[in-house]
């Protein structure tokens, strides 16, 4: 098993999660129920998950609501965790799933209801090209929902390297992110600016990617952790971010009809 350096003393936050077999997004299942609802997701017939991950989110709504579902990654190894959920979840008939990159999906225009993303787009620097993607691909009525974390308010540039350092991304303030929603051309614009809470935060990513998963996905951590000094490190940069963090830091619900 390797795990891809990044540019500091640790490993790529994104490379070890899919060797680990795990991923989150912030507000855990509650937020994904809510963001499909405003997305109408009862009334589609084909969904795209853009960055589907473990593929958690793709096996829930083959059965929960009897969708077909595409999941696209740009990690090789998610999209063998995502396959292996698919038939641990007995939905493999109704999910497929394909390495791909948010700014240029493989998939004609006007061809999905409802395409959605969860702690995607913050990790992408052209976030108006990947919305505009994600908007191609969908029907006309159909609707595009985004799940991302934001700074709900500015913290310091202290706390801001902190955080970057740690998971990669340089966070998007509320302003910045709603923003762009506006420029995406999408109509009946929804915007849910949610506060983050620790303790609520860790129940509800258990009960989206259950106990039995994360123990195995644990265990794996925990040999690399051994195994790798530069996962070591890495580790202890996520474990450095202060937890005053949360004062500031949450998430977006974003949602529009085509």
């Amino acid at each position: 098993m390797t795990v891809e350096k990044n540019a500091s003393s640790g490993v790529n936050f994104l490379d070890m999660q899919a060797h680990v077999g795990i991923t989150k997004h912030m507000g855990g299942i509650e937020a994904t129920d809510e963001l499909l609802s405003l997305c109408h997701i009862e009334n589609a017939h084909e969904v795209l998950n853009v960055g589907c991950g473990i593929g958690v989110g793709p096996a829930y709504i083959a059965k929960k609501y009897n969708s077909r579902v595409v999941g696209v990654d740009i990690s090789e190894k998610m999209i063998e965790w995502s396959r292996q959920r698919a038939r641990e979840e007995r939905v493999e008939t109704k999910v497929e799933f394909r390495t791909a990159d948010v700014l240029d999906l493989p998939f004609e225009a006007d061809r999905f209801d409802v395409v959605f993303a969860e702690s995607v787009l913050v990790f992408v620097e052209d976030k108006a090209r990947a919305i505009r993607e994600c908007v191609r691909v969908a029907k006309p009525g159909g609707y595009v929902g985004l799940n991302e974390g934001l700074w709900i308010k500015q913290p310091s540039p202290e706390m801001v390297a902190r955080v970057k350092d740690a998971i990669g991304p340089f966070i998007p303030t509320n302003e910045t992110w709603q923003a762009l929603w506006e420029a995406s051309g999408l109509q009946e614009r929804v915007v849910k600016i949610c506060q983050v809470d620790a303790r609520t935060e860790v129940k509800s990513r258990i009960r989206w990617i259950g106990w039995r998963w994360l123990l195995g996905a644990w265990g794996r951590g925990l040999r690399l952790y051994v195994t790798n000094p530069a996962v070591r490190q890495s580790i202890k940069e996520m474990f450095d971010v202060p937890p005053e963090v949360f004062e500031y830091a949450g998430y977006g619900l974003f949602a529009g009809r085509k």
